[in-house]
């Protein structure tokens, strides 16, 4: 299918915003490592790393409800205005809210379905800061963190999988006060990671922005009445972390 749909512009020339290269990057880790994604990771990055709430499914991995902050009220359904065949009506709570993940991938995919705390993305974020490596684990190279946060030349607020800090369009995410090399990333559900190397500071916020009505499902089915609060832009509340910091 890929191969008989034209192209829009040149390889390498533009950048979109898409889950689909996650997905199909999930399926090539699957073919080189022989290894389900979910099992792959976990195994040579999580644990190693000793990350306890770092999953995929975590329902089917002994976590329970009461563990997991909810999302969507009504499922899927964006508050009854979206309907197909057997979509979710309920609650979403310890399942995968992103449809693709959940409906066509069994909460396993490159794209969506891995749930965690701030314990561990904490780890995760100093690995990074760290050039690859925390405590004796060392699992890529300094080198390869450049390489996967530089600003593309392109366009300056895209890394190799990583949203940069490259220019004001992105201060609704990284804020005013981080710096320009700072990088990190945005989910759906209302979280985002906030690296930033000059200052040797990293900021996780994780939050169930879906977890709140649909603010007018008529008018625009994807705006909660949680997103319009001031906290869901991350950049304001990134700003005053560096506020509180810079008064110490």
């Amino acid at each position: 299918m890929i191969k008989r749909t034209p192209l829009e512009y040149q390889p390498g020339s533009k950048h979109i915003y898409s889950d689909v290269d996650y997905m199909l990057l999930g399926f090539i880790v699957e073919s080189v490592t022989g290894q389900p994604l979910d099992r792959y990771v976990e195994e040579s990055i999580y644990r190693p790393l000793g990350l306890t709430h770092t999953v995929f499914n975590p329902l089917l991995k002994g976590f329970k409800p009461q563990q997991i902050a909810a999302t969507e009220l009504n499922g899927n359904t964006r508050d009854g205005v979206i309907h197909f065949p057997n979509i979710r009506t309920s609650t979403l709570w310890g399942q995968v809210h992103d449809e693709k993940a959940f409906y066509s991938m069994g909460g396993v995919s490159g794209h969506a379905g891995l749930f965690s705390n701030t314990g561990d993305i904490a780890v995760l974020m100093q690995t990074m800061l760290n050039g690859g490596g925390y405590g004796d684990v060392q699992l890529f190279s300094a080198e390869t963190v450049k390489m996967f946060t530089t600003s593309s030349k392109e366009d300056a607020t895209f890394g190799l999988g990583w949203r940069v800090n490259g220019n004001a369009t992105m201060t609704p995410t990284f804020g005013t006060l981080a710096s320009p090399q700072t990088y990190g990333h945005t989910g759906w559900t209302g979280t985002v990671t906030v690296i930033d190397p000059v200052n040797h500071m990293a900021i996780v916020m994780l939050s169930n922005k879906p977890h709140s009505p649909v603010a007018d499902p008529q008018k625009n089915p994807n705006m909660f009445e949680s997103g319009q609060l001031p906290i869901a832009t991350y950049g304001w509340v990134v700003d005053q972390v560096y506020a509180a910091l810079k008064q110490k």
